[in-house]
């Protein structure tokens, strides 16, 4: 949006209107958020909040709630003895466990294939561990399911 001095002056003769900025901005043809950018940058004066209420300077006394009056017969509540809390044990450093490091076939010095068998997390979840092919992370059987040729696309047109 180009901002001729017309605009400007219709932006700031419906900001004085007191229009909301997207009532604004249908007026004119142009966004929300270019009139309130806009506007910012004008430092027009920022416009009252719908959520905000005006106040008065005095603050309006909270309702509180009320309680119904007790039936007649009815024991009045009881109050339990307030009892100290024990004093805080005393806690002791503990050192750190040992992070648990986990050997992965395709970090160890023999190139194991990589591919995974069962689900992760569970029982028997292991890797294949065969032997690699070189420059691969996988053996040879799993790098034919790994590694599938592109057929060539004028095949199919065919």
């Amino acid at each position: 949006m180009d901002w001729t001095n017309e605009a400007i002056e219709r932006l700031r003769a419906l900001w004085a209107e007191g229009h909301s900025t997207a009532e604004i901005g249908r007026r004119m043809g142009i966004s929300k958020n270019a009139v309130v950018g806009k506007a910012h940058r004008l430092s027009l004066p920022p416009r009252p909040s719908p959520i905000r209420r005006e106040t008065t300077g005095e603050a309006a006394p909270r309702p509180q709630p009320v309680r119904a009056p007790r039936p007649a017969g009815m024991a009045p509540r009881l109050t339990l003895p307030t009892v100290a809390p024990p004093p805080a044990p005393v806690l002791t450093p503990v050192a750190a466990p040992a992070p648990v490091v986990r050997s992965f076939p395709r970090f160890s010095a023999a190139r194991a294939c990589c591919w995974p068998i069962g689900e992760p997390g569970q029982p028997g979840f292991r890797f294949c561990s065969a032997d690699a092919i070189g420059g691969k992370p996988y053996c040879p059987e799993h790098a034919a399911v790994a590694y599938v040729k592109a057929r060539d696309r004028r095949e199919d047109a065919a």
